[in-house]
């Protein structure tokens, strides 16, 4: 089981509408299940205009913990990663969720060319799977998750804001 509970994080670390404060927070996920339990339970935490940049190695689990991400929202769809569409939008609650691959962009004027600052600022929640490639679009309050393999099922979840890296 991965190294989270319910209250695996502190409600009163949240602060603004959409700024999060995760003092470089690391999680161990022993499995895909807990990968997708920790995108679960970080949902609860994030309110309309958050941008979370997912980067990892291919394999990784972004799309997993970004499937744990939307079923903590209460996107009842299937999710599936946006490779070969680049974004795949989801509504819930009268808002929208915004799932981004920037793995075949080439750089930020790409992004900005299929509409990614709209996007951004739409006021929606938005998770950005290879976000390395889009750095200098990124929002200042970005919340950054780098999930690194370390075994074959395990990984290491490290979340923290952009300044904070």
């Amino acid at each position: 089981m991965a190294d989270c509970r319910i209250d695996f994080f502190e409600p009163s670390s949240l602060f603004g509408i959409h700024r999060l404060n995760v003092n470089n927070q690391e999680h161990i996920s022993n499995s895909p299940e807990d990968t997708f339990y920790i995108g679960k339970q970080l949902a609860k935490l994030f309110s309309k205009g958050c941008t979370v940049a997912l980067t990892g190695t291919l394999g990784s689990g972004k799309t997993q913990l970004t499937k744990g991400i939307a079923c903590g929202l209460g996107i009842n769809e299937q999710i599936t990663s946006p490779t070969y569409t680049i974004v795949n939008e989801y509504s819930f609650q009268s808002s929208a969720f915004f799932h981004i691959d920037a793995y075949r962009l080439n750089d930020d004027k790409d992004f900005e060319e299929i509409g990614g600052s709209e996007i951004l600022n739409s006021g929606s929640i938005c998770v950005i799977e290879w976000s390395d490639r889009i750095l200098k679009c990124l929002p200042d309050n970005v919340i950054k998750i780098s999930i690194e393999i370390t075994g074959p099922s395990s990984r290491l979840i490290k979340i923290s804001n952009r300044e904070d890296s």
